[in-house]
C-alpha cells in the first residue's frame, strides 16, 4: 500500500487570527471554508500545490496545549539565512514569541521557531535535506 499525505489539521480558536499568521509568515492562501455547526473549517495552501496538500484549521474551543508546549510543528524551507533572521524579525515586531535563529549543523541547518496564535510552533530552515530545492520550486511558480 501507498499512502500519500494530503493535510494536517490543528484546532484554533480564532480562526481569522490563524489564517492571517499563516498568509502572512508561509504565504498560504484560503482554498476553502465551511461552517459545520458551532466548527468553522478553512483549509489554507501554497500557491500551486493546494489541490496536492492543504493545512486544515478547525476553529473550534479546545484544550489548552502544555506549557511548554511540545516540539511538534509545521517546517518551512525559505531561500536564504537572511529569510530566516527576517521571519524571526517580523514575527518580534508582530509581537510573536520567536525561538532562534540557531544554527544546528548540517542536518537541522539554521532555523527560528515562531509561534502561531494557539501556541504551536512553525519552523523556518534554511539547510534541511528537506527542502533544498527550494529555489528550483520557487522558480516553477514564477
Amino acid at each position: 500500500m501507498r499512502a500519500t499525505c494530503t493535510h494536517v489539521a490543528l484546532h484554533c480558536r480564532d480562526i481569522d487570527a490563524s489564517v492571517a499568521f499563516y498568509a502572512r509568515y508561509a504565504g498560504l492562501h484560503e482554498v476553502h471554508r465551511r461552517s459545520d455547526g458551532d466548527m468553522t473549517v478553512v483549509w489554507l495552501g501554497e500557491s500551486g500545490r493546494q489541490e496536492a496538500f492543504v493545512i486544515v484549521l478547525l476553529g473550534m474551543q479546545h484544550a489548552d496545549a502544555e506549557d511548554p508546549a511540545p516540539m511538534a510543528h509545521f517546517g518551512y524551507a525559505v531561500a536564504a539565512r537572511e529569510d530566516v533572521d527576517a521571519v524571526a524579525e517580523l514575527a518580534l515586531a508582530d509581537g510573536c514569541e520567536v525561538m532562534g535563529p540557531i544554527y544546528a549543523g548540517p542536518i537541522v541547518g539554521y532555523f527560528c521557531m515562531v509561534r502561531d496564535p494557539d501556541r504551536n510552533w512553525v519552523e523556518f530552515s534554511f539547510g534541511q535535506s528537506l527542502g533544498h530545492d527550494i529555489e528550483r520550486t520557487a522558480e516553477q511558480l514564477e
